[in-house]
């Protein structure tokens, strides 16, 4: 009799070791592609935030600026159309006239002439006093403090981004003014500070890149969501209980789940020629209006809410139904008074993600024309808000982007800012409302 020698299940045999050690590798793999992963992430929003945070400084200056009556109101019966007569260029002499009175108070020597002593100023310093003394006729003949814009390059020599080297061929500014720039800063009358009007205000021409914001674009965005919301949410929401909750299953109904399934897969810039053909071409609604960049959007939202209202819908379970049917409720009932508000959750949280994605979507409104013109005032009623040009700022964001001025690309940064807030902030509600409300079965 041979003996036979046996293995004792506690062993570790090479081909347990084998299968350990191939677990332990992959573990590995995927903490770090996670930490690969992190770490693009924090790459990206390190580059974004630093290069966007100066958006929201703006370089200002203090002047007390004489409301001449001689050059405002030559009458002197403080008429506002004859006052309206004055240009800006009749605004002028009285900026630079404040600037050398107070580089003279401070006591600052300098050779600069009086045109280059107010070129250290923003170009909307001038239509700033303009809108002042048009509004307030009667503090002509008052001196009055006014807090005015830098210009660009002084406002990004302040912030680090030019430098007395890379100015050498610049029109704009000049050593000599830089000097006194920071003898300015020195005497507390040139400061860098907090700039609510990027965030409130609109955009501006490529002379003064410092005065431009993104505020009236928030509201074209804000609008488009509106037409959005109101179109898509209950549109969608219908189709996807007609699809899984009345609709036969047959050939038909399976082609129209197949196209709706091929829809969410389209490219976006798609949807935007569909909508410069139908909507500007054969409707003639209004170049770059909101609700035509809405009913855009609305096309290319449609698919993502209908796919994630039928999975909240399916996710129902069919117990609810019958039960519902067996007491005696009809089809409709069953569906509206207990499967859709078990649903609804879900809906939510579909139609919030669809809206995030189209609030982020740019090349749909290049086609519709949302970036070919500067909005400067926001709009005043309803109507304005969606049938007055305006942009949005995904498509803000882009024109700042291929402007020559950095400032501009400064402002661009700083509106991803702005934009990766409100879809954080989105995409946040979305999780909250499905932790909230979400059932589990």
């Amino acid at each position: 009799m041979s003996d036979t020698s046996k293995t004792s299940l506690l062993a570790l045999t090479p081909r347990t070791k084998q299968r350990n050690a191939a677990e332990k590798r992959f573990r590995a793999y995927g903490i770090a592609a996670i930490a690969v992963g992190l770490m693009m992430l924090m790459v990206l929003v390190t580059n974004i935030f630093s290069r966007g945070t100066g958006a929201f400084q703006q370089t200002f200056m203090t002047v007390n600026v004489e409301l001449l009556e001689s050059k405002l109101d030559k009458k002197g019966n403080r008429d506002l159309d004859d006052i309206k007569k004055v240009t800006t260029f009749g605004y002028n002499p009285l900026i630079r006239d404040a600037v050398v009175a107070k580089v003279e108070e401070l006591g600052i020597q300098t050779d600069l002439k009086a045109k280059d002593l107010g070129g250290i100023l923003s170009r909307n310093a001038v239509g700033q006093l303009r809108e002042f003394v048009i509004a307030n006729p009667d503090r002509i003949g008052e001196t009055i403090e006014f807090r005015f814009l830098a210009q660009s390059r002084v406002d990004g020599y302040l912030k680090g981004r030019v430098h007395r080297a890379s100015i050498g061929n610049d029109k704009s500014i000049s050593p000599e003014q830089l000097d006194l720039v920071d003898q300015l800063v020195d005497a507390g009358v040139i400061v860098k500070t907090f700039n609510i009007d990027f965030i409130t205000g609109a955009d501006a021409s490529d002379q003064r890149p410092e005065a431009a914001g993104i505020g009236v674009a928030m509201l074209g965005s804000l609008s488009m969501m509106f037409v959005v919301l109101g179109l898509a949410l209950p549109i969608g929401v219908a189709a996807s209980i007609y699809l899984e909750e009345f609709a036969p299953k047959n050939r038909l109904t399976d082609i129209i789940e197949v196209n709706i399934s091929n829809l969410a897969a389209v490219p976006s810039i798609v949807f935007g020629i569909l909508g410069l053909a139908v909507f500007i071409n054969y409707l003639h609604l209004p170049t770059s209006a909101p609700l035509v960049g809405g009913l855009v959007l609305t096309l290319m939202t449609l698919p993502t809410i209908i796919i994630s209202t039928r999975a909240a819908l399916k996710a129902v379970p069919p117990s609810i139904r019958d039960a519902a049917l067996g007491v005696g409720a009809s089809k409709m009932q069953a569906v509206f008074h207990h499967v859709l508000p078990l649903a609804a959750p879900g809906i939510l949280t579909g139609t919030i993600i669809g809206l995030a994605q189209a609030l982020g979507e740019t090349a749909p409104l290049l086609l519709i024309g949302m970036v070919g013109f500067i909005a400067s005032n926001a709009p005043e009623t309803l109507a304005d808000g969606l049938l007055a040009p305006n942009s949005a700022m995904p498509a803000q964001i882009y024109e700042w982007a291929k402007r020559a001025d950095p400032a501009f690309y400064e402002r661009a940064w700083g509106g991803i800012i702005i934009l990766l807030v409100f879809l954080v902030s989105m995409n946040t509600l979305a999780v909250i409302l499905r932790r909230r409300f979400e059932r589990r079965w």
